[in-house]
């Protein structure tokens, strides 16, 4: 190791050379440091960070994690993973070894979490709190699988925070045709508002749609990908999941009224977005709708929930659901159960209908 001092401005610098992934040798020059010893102490964690040694700082094995990770990840799903580590793992364990790190120290670290609040004042929720210990277990977990790391303290630690089941609401027919009809004054939130409804499809689903999904000799729109605003620009990814990709057919209204909608598009090109507007556009627009009509005030997201409990309620399975709304058929059987309260009875009522009545023995 081998630190030099720049006379012009007094700073010190680290030349030195190393072998990288190809095992082609490399030259490497880092300039600007106050003192020598720094300079030093960056040059020793670089290397570390080239040979993979688990001796490194936890935040240079971050970089490490993110060279790994990131390129298999939508963008969206990489934001909220580095926020996190960003803001609740790395100002705690960023300077310290990776392998001197003991569940000792994750459990300090948990009650920390613990006792912060959010910007309302509350403490984090449950949920949130085992969103943050899974990312720091997967980190660790990702030092053991492909660094020789030789345990993951946050798993022997154990979890902290459970996932809270929210409560899922929904709008009857009624109540969306209510709603529905506040909507008619603005054209671009009534037919969103309509292919949310009678589609059961995602908010991110919704706004990629372009007129070059819909085939209306078949009666069907494509779903193949997903809209959001990232960081001010548009990003239209894949969908959530392989069961997302699908084809829905649309009721037959609803085909005559997205024809109608797209003749008010003039100029529009078969890949240009036909609902160029926000997530935030569609909560202010349900805001509104519901103010105007009393209709309860739900998530956009609950929109979907809505059009699951009107296909059970029609009696379709839960393997024809989910494949109209890209789920899995056990998610449908194990999320929607209790909106048929009725269904033991009716159980119970038509095995006694095959059984045969019973005898009578008084």
């Amino acid at each position: 190791m081998a630190a030099f001092k720049n006379e012009d401005n007094g700073t010190w610098y680290t030349m030195f050379r190393y072998t990288d992934w190809k095992g082609e040798r490399k030259q490497k020059c880092k300039r600007g440091f106050p003192t020598k010893r720094e300079a030093l102490d960056w040059e020793q964690e670089f290397l570390r960070q080239k040979r993979a040694d688990v001796d490194m700082t936890f935040e240079s094995f971050v970089t490490l994690y993110e060279k790994d990770i990131k390129p298999r990840l939508k963008e969206n799903t990489w934001l909220t993973k580095e926020s996190i580590i960003q803001k609740k793992i790395l100002p705690y364990f960023g300077q310290r070894k990776l392998s001197e790190i003991t569940a000792k120290d994750v459990i300090a670290w948990q009650n920390e979490i613990r006792s912060q609040k959010d910007k309302n004042g509350r403490l984090l929720s449950s949920t949130y709190l085992k969103t943050i210990h899974n990312q720091l277990s997967a980190i660790f977990n990702h030092a053991v699988r492909y660094y020789d790391l030789r345990i993951n303290p946050a798993a022997k630690a154990g979890n902290m925070g459970t996932e809270e089941r929210k409560e899922m609401l929904f709008w009857t027919k009624d109540e969306y045709q209510r709603f529905s009809d506040a909507m008619m004054d603005k054209p671009i939130s009534y037919y969103a508002f309509e292919m949310l409804y009678w589609c059961g499809i995602r908010e991110g689903e919704l706004l990629a749609l372009t007129s070059a999904d819909f085939d209306f000799d078949k009666e069907t729109v494509s779903i193949n990908k997903s809209y959001q605003r990232l960081k001010g620009r548009d990003v239209v990814t894949t969908p959530k999941t392989k069961k997302s990709n699908r084809i829905i057919k649309l009721p037959q209204f609803l085909s005559v009224e997205m024809q109608e909608y797209l003749k008010m598009l003039y100029g529009a090109k078969p890949d240009d977005r036909i609902f160029p507007i926000t997530k935030h556009y569609l909560k202010h627009e349900m805001e509104r709708g519901c103010k105007a009509t009393g209709v309860k005030r739900i998530r956009i997201h609950d929109i979907r929930h809505s059009h699951v409990s009107l296909l059970i309620d029609m009696g379709f399975t839960a393997l024809a659901i989910a494949d109209r709304v890209g789920h899995e058929s056990i998610d449908i059987t194990y999320k929607y159960a209790h909106l048929s309260p009725t269904t033991q009875t009716e159980m119970a009522e038509k095995l006694s209908s095959i059984r045969g009545g019973m005898e009578d023995v008084s």
